[in-house]
């Protein structure tokens, strides 16, 4: 299964090298996840970026289907 990229992210090789973003920013989804990890509130991160709260919301569900879509092989001891 291949995550889908929500309405509001996009995916383009001339923006941030390819980087999912918010889409019309140049906002990595990386960075928005990784603000609210470092304790920043989505209405912090809002500001602070100039996002949407959807925006915010879409970057956690396209990570979530990155994170499920993930495959972990044990390595061999």
């Amino acid at each position: 299964m291949q995550a889908t990229v929500p309405e509001r992210i996009t995916i383009d090789p001339r923006v941030c090298h390819g980087k999912p973003v918010i889409r019309g920013t140049r906002v990595p989804v990386s960075v928005v996840t990784g603000s609210l990890a470092g304790g920043m509130s989505f209405d912090d991160v809002a500001r602070e970026y100039g996002v949407t709260l959807d925006d915010i919301r879409a970057a956690l569900r396209f990570a979530t289907q990155l994170v499920e879509e993930e495959q972990h092989h044990l390595l061999p001891l």
